[in-house]
């Protein structure tokens, strides 16, 4: 991990009733049952939410320039999301956290802006994730940009590999 990241781990467990099937946003919840009605959810039983972050994870999430990676792996499988921290965000939930591709903020918001909603997660691995005893790790990563590199947008790179 280099100097301007700060990491967070979350251990959750899958549910038989994950659907994974919201077009907007994507949760983790420390609540233990699931109804197929919950259809952003994509573990639960966590072991933290975003009254549990760090201090100082939370601090940095504010920052002009905080950009989120969020890695989830279940049963070998790992799916990568980005988003990005705000200084509104209050990050304060006792039970959820809540990535959002839209702009929307309230106290479940843990990033906004992210580049995936739970129907855009790979169905191999919400096949795992729809497996109860299979345990679920979610990596929450913050690149934070330096002071010179304000005006620039933060910037993903993609981890696959094209031919030549």
């Amino acid at each position: 991990m280099c100097p301007h990241e700060l990491k967070e781990v979350i251990l959750a467990r899958g549910h038989k009733n994950i659907l994974a099937t919201h077009r907007m946003t994507l949760e983790i919840t420390k609540e233990v049952s699931l109804s197929k009605n919950g259809n952003c959810v994509v573990a639960v039983s966590a072991d933290k939410a975003l009254a549990d972050l760090g201090a100082n994870f939370k601090r940095n999430l504010r920052r002009e320039g905080a950009a989120l990676t969020v890695l989830i792996t279940a049963g070998g499988i790992t799916e990568r999301l980005c988003a990005y921290g705000n200084s509104r965000l209050l990050l304060t939930h006792p039970t959820d956290m809540v990535l959002r591709k839209s702009s929307y903020i309230s106290d479940r918001t843990l990033a906004v802006n992210a580049d995936k909603a739970s129907i855009d997660l790979s169905r191999r691995l919400v096949e795992e994730l729809r497996d109860s005893t299979e345990q679920v790790k979610i990596e929450l990563t913050i690149r934070i940009q330096d002071a010179f590199q304000k005006s620039a947008p933060a910037v993903f790179f993609k981890s696959s590999v094209t031919g030549f």
